[in-house]
């Protein structure tokens, strides 16, 4: 290896390497090096995970500003990148992490349930309303799904649970904040019996429902239920949590600061509506 270019260094040493860098720079930095880096760059270990997640898609951004002189195209888009990756992948993606800000559609969501059938890890985008009936058919599509995040509860939350229940064998993980009803705890309780992970995290969560979760989610390893309204962390919920490995309660609280102990007596507190 003395004296040896990083140009020579054999291709699956430089794979194990490119497939820890962004998106970004697999795409405009590493192939633009030398003709063995770029074929380097193109094996699909190399977009085995697909992270848009901090990516800022508004056209006035660094990024798309940067994009646009990089590939030379006008107006540089997610769903762009997204075809890209997916393409590069060829099938074999295993997570996909949709920006958090702006870009992603429900039209970029279909065509990943369908360029990225393998998908193990998914975090959704924040879809419209109208969008997210949708969610249980493409969902349902990722017969491999072990973890799902969204921002928020979705509408089809109940009929979505139900469809990872029939065709997601592996399904082990849940992330979502939200109003958390009875019969939301009763679909988790009931089609996600084997679930392993759960986070909660900022949701309006009474002490009756959390220790429905409790009661129910036996396989339970890793509970967080941070930052949220609606319960203190008494006795009666430390002992019921006594027997999962790691329960996050840090921040949640009875009544929220304007003193509202329900997610019904705020409007202004939408994000768990």
């Amino acid at each position: 290896m003395e004296g040896k270019r990083w140009e020579e260094m054999e291709e699956d040493c430089l794979v194990n390497i490119f497939r820890r860098l962004s998106l970004v720079d697999l795409t405009v930095a590493a192939p633009l090096v030398c003709r063995s880096w770029r074929k380097a760059s193109l094996d699909p270990l190399c977009w085995s995970v697909l992270d848009f997640r901090g990516m800022d898609f508004m056209p006035w951004s660094d990024l798309c500003k940067s994009l646009a002189a990089w590939l030379s195209v006008r107006r540089p888009s997610f769903t762009g990148l997204l075809k890209l990756a997916a393409a590069r992948s060829k099938g074999a993606a295993r997570e996909l992490r949709f920006p958090l800000v702006f870009g992603a559609s429900l039209k970029d969501l279909v065509y990943a349930s369908d360029a990225c059938p393998r998908l193990k890890v998914v975090v959704l985008p924040n879809l419209l309303p109208a969008e997210e009936p949708h969610l249980p058919e493409l969902v349902g599509k990722w017969k491999e799904l072990e973890r799902l995040e969204m921002e928020s509860k979705p509408s089809s939350f109940l009929e979505l649970v139900k469809q990872i229940s029939l065709t997601c064998n592996r399904f082990s993980g849940l992330a979502m904040s939200g109003s958390i009803k009875i019969e939301d705890v009763s679909a988790i309780v009931d089609y996600l019996p084997r679930i392993k992970t759960l986070c909660l995290h900022g949701s309006y969560l009474p002490k009756e429902k959390l220790l429905a979760i409790l009661s129910g989610s036996r396989e339970l390893e890793k509970l967080s239920v941070t930052d949220c309204v609606g319960f203190e962390a008494d006795e009666e919920i430390l002992h019921r949590a006594s027997g999962i490995k790691t329960f996050e309660y840090e921040g949640s609280k009875l009544a929220d600061d304007l003193g509202y102990e329900t997610d019904e007596c705020d409007p202004l507190y939408v994000h768990v509506v």
